[in-house]
C-alpha cells in the first residue's frame, strides 16, 4: 500500500509539473495570440480565452472524470470546487504575503457578486443530488450574460484598467532553474513540446489543437492516479479531488499571481483568483454537464459527502476576503497569513474530519 502511495504521488506531481510547463509556455500563449487577432479587450479576454487558459486542466478532469466508468463525475467536481477554495484562500493570500495588495475597488465588487451568484447556483443545482439539462444550461447561459456585461463594462469606462486582468504577457517563472537538475529537466521538457507545437506565437493554431490533447491526456493520467491514491489510502476519490488535484492545477496560477503582486499589480492577483473561479464553475463544470447529458444520460448524479460542505466554504471565504479587502482597499501580509492557514485548517478537517 504505501508504495502505491508513493507512485502515485510521484505520477500526480509530474503530470501536475507538465501540466505547469504546457498550459502556461504554450496554451495559454496561443490562447493570448488568437485574442489579439480577434482583437478582445483585456476584459473579455481575460474572462474568456485567458480563463480557459488558465483553467484548461480543470475543465479536462471534470469531463474525463465523467466519461470514466463507476460513477466518478464527483472528483472532476471536487477539483473545480477545492481549486476554486486554493484560488481564494491560497493564491490571493500567498500573493499578499509576497507584496501586500492593493485592488481596484469597482472590478473586484463586480466580480466578487458574479462569483457569489455563480456559488449560489452551484448550491442550487446540488441541492437534490443530481444535475439535469435545464440546470446545466443555466450555467452556461449565465457565463454567457457575465461576458456580455464585461462588454458592456468596458464600453462605459472611458479606458480599461489593464491591471485588474491577466493578458497573458506577464513574466512566467517556469523556465529559469539556470544548471539545476529541475532547470535542466524543464529545458528537455520544454524541447519536447516545441518539438510538437512549434512557437507557439507564429504557429499558435497547431499549438492550440496540440496542447488540449496534452491536456486531455495528461488529465487522464491525473484522474487515475488520483482514484488509485484515493483507494490505497482509504479516503472517497472526491477527498484526493479536493485536496491534492485542485491545488496541483492551480499552481500556474499561483506562481504567476505572485510575479504580479511582487510588481506591485496587485489588483491583477485578485481579479484573477475570483475571475478563474467564475470561469471554472459556471463553464468549467456547465459544459460537461451538457456534453454528458447530451451524450444520452438523463441527469448526472452527485452525492458524494464534502462537496456541498465545501461550497458553503466558497461562499465564507469569499466573505471573509472582501471584509479583509474593505480596510483600506488593500489586503495585507497579515490578513495573507490567516487565508493561507485558513486553507490549511480546511485540508486537516477534510481528511481527519470527512474522510476518517
Amino acid at each position: 500500500m504505501i508504495l502505491t502511495i508513493v507512485v502515485c504521488l510521484a505520477v500526480i506531481s509530474v503530470a501536475v509539473y507538465l501540466l505547469a510547463i504546457l498550459t502556461d509556455k504554450y496554451f495559454i500563449v496561443s490562447l493570448d495570440e488568437i485574442s489579439g487577432r480577434l482583437k478582445l479587450s483585456n476584459d473579455v479576454a481575460g474572462a474568456t480565452l485567458m480563463a480557459m487558459g488558465s483553467s484548461a486542466p480543470e475543465l479536462a478532469i471534470a469531463l474525463i472524470a465523467l466519461l470514466k466508468p463507476g460513477g466518478h463525475g464527483d472528483v472532476g467536481i471536487g477539483t473545480i470546487v477545492g481549486s476554486a477554495l486554493f484560488n481564494i484562500l491560497v493564491i490571493t493570500g500567498a500573493s499578499a504575503l509576497a507584496r501586500p495588495l492593493r485592488i481596484t475597488w469597482a472590478v473586484v465588487t463586480r466580480d466578487v457578486v458574479v462569483y457569489c451568484a455563480s456559488v449560489g447556483m452551484l448550491l442550487w443545482a446540488f441541492a437534490d443530488n443530481k444535475i439535469d439539462i435545464r440546470e446545466a444550461a443555466i450555467f452556461i447561459a449565465f457565463y454567457a450574460l457575465y461576458v456580455a456585461g464585461l462588454f458592456w463594462w468596458s464600453k462605459a469606462q472611458r479606458r480599461v484598467d489593464t491591471e485588474n486582468f491577466d493578458d497573458g504577457k506577464e513574466e512566467r517563472n517556469f523556465d529559469s532553474g539556470g544548471k539545476s537538475v529541475v532547470g535542466k529537466l524543464t529545458l528537455l521538457i520544454d524541447r519536447v513540446f516545441h518539438s510538437l507545437m512549434g512557437d507557439p506565437r507564429a504557429k499558435y493554431i497547431r499549438a492550440f489543437i496540440v496542447s488540449i490533447g496534452l491536456i486531455s491526456l495528461i488529465s487522464w493520467v491525473l484522474v487515475e492516479s488520483g482514484i488509485a491514491l484515493a483507494n490505497a489510502v482509504g479516503v472517497p476519490p472526491v477527498i484526493v479531488a479536493l485536496t491534492i488535484l485542485a491545488p496541483g492545477t492551480s499552481v500556474p496560477d499561483m506562481i504567476s499571481s505572485i510575479v504580479v503582486a511582487k510588481q506591485g499589480r496587485g489588483g491583477m492577483a485578485v481579479a484573477n483568483a475570483v475571475g478563474s473561479n467564475i470561469f471554472d464553475i459556471l463553464i468549467g463544470l456547465g459544459l460537461p454537464w451538457l456534453v454528458i447529458i447530451f451524450s444520452g444520460r438523463e441527469y448526472i448524479e452527485v452525492m458524494s459527502e464534502g462537496i456541498t460542505g465545501s461550497t458553503w466554504l466558497l461562499l465564507g471565504s469569499v466573505f471573509i476576503l472582501y471584509i479583509f479587502m474593505l480596510t483600506g482597499r488593500r489586503l495585507g501580509r497579515k490578513e495573507g497569513l490567516v487565508l493561507v492557514i485558513g486553507y490549511l485548517v480546511y485540508v486537516v478537517w477534510m481528511y481527519f474530519g470527512q474522510a476518517f
